[in-house]
């Protein structure tokens, strides 16, 4: 009895034991700032499988069949469209529509975010909260205003321009209006976007620098040059780079407005996608045509990246 007490007691004494060992380790697993940050970041990373890891690679497998999707067909659908001149026109209308509103939405932010810098404190909220309203209005909501401004029969603007004797231009029926007036409404929605980066970017710059420069006798221009510009070269390209993409991109403003009309003249490849894909009843062609937007937007990624990481590592 003696022996078999003594071999039962340490057997419950370990079991007692282990079981501290096992939460205590269990606990400080769990206070791991790193535990907790994966931890935390796994509801995201399945919204991302789900919603855009998996599509992705579904519509790469989906651009290599044929439109009945029963049969294999490798990359026939983009040599098809490599062979449409009404693709070859979709692609340089989107890279004129991107290049150029991305570029004066980065100026008009870039002067906007400088003249209101340099309003009193007071007067910067108010004028911030104005100047947001562009990017804070629904975009589908606003492009509904914007058509029926540009409309040829009822348009605002042709009953002024009729008001001072001129005659009405056929804003959304002649192609070349048609592309100034889908740009215009993208510039006048994106740049409050770039307005409130740069304003954020401006007031990191340190007022040291400026005040340094006005000693040495330094203008407006020459303290733009040399400070505000070199301080603000990663977010300017970062801005940039996000803009491009959303903007290469862009489906609300010309569906809503022209539909890619007339003659296809203002089509997007995501317009152009949704046409083929779902109005025509080609979902392999629509996915091809949305894939070719990838290797033109990573190649943009990469060389505004690199001019990032240089900057980086000249600051460093």
């Amino acid at each position: 009895m003696a022996d078999t007490a003594r071999t039962w007691i340490p057997s419950a004494m370990a079991d007692t034991a282990a079981a501290p060992v096992t939460r205590n380790g269990f606990q400080r697993l769990m206070r791991r700032r790193s535990t907790i940050a994966v931890a935390m970041c796994v509801p995201l990373m399945a919204i991302v499988v789900c919603l855009i890891i998996y599509p992705a690679f579904y519509s790469i497998y989906l651009s290599m069949l044929n439109k009945a999707q029963t049969r294999f067909i490798g990359l026939s659908n983009f040599a098809f469209l490599m062979s449409r001149d009404t693709f070859w026109m979709v692609a340089e209308q989107s890279t004129i529509f991107a290049l150029s509103a991305v570029f004066f939405k980065a100026l008009i932010g870039l002067i906007t975010a400088h003249l209101v810098n340099n309003l009193p404190v007071k007067g910067q909220r108010k004028w911030r909260g104005m100047l947001l309203v562009p990017w804070v209005i629904p975009l589908a909501l606003s492009t509904l205003g914007w058509w029926w401004m540009f409309d040829p029969t009822n348009s605002a603007f042709n009953y002024t321009l009729r008001s001072f004797g001129f005659a009405g231009i056929p804003w959304l029926s002649d192609p070349y209006w048609a592309r100034f007036s889908v740009i215009l409404v993208n510039v006048w929605y994106g740049a409050p976007f770039f307005l409130i980066m740069y304003l954020a970017a401006l007031k990191s710059v340190p007022e040291q620098l400026y005040e340094a420069a006005s000693i040495d006798g330094a203008t407006a221009w020459q303290k733009f040059r040399h400070i505000t510009l070199p301080m603000m070269h990663n977010i300017i390209a970062i801005t940039v780079l996000f803009s491009l993409i959303v903007t290469f991109a862009n489906f609300d403003i010309v569906q809503i407005m022209t539909a890619g009309g007339p003659r296809n003249m203002t089509h997007m490849f995501a317009t152009y996608s949704f046409l083929l894909g779902i109005r025509s009843g080609d979902l392999p062609l629509g996915a091809a045509t949305s894939l070719f937007m990838v290797p033109i937007l990573a190649i943009a990624a990469v060389f505004i990246l690199r001019g990032v990481r240089k900057r980086g590592r000249e600051i460093a």
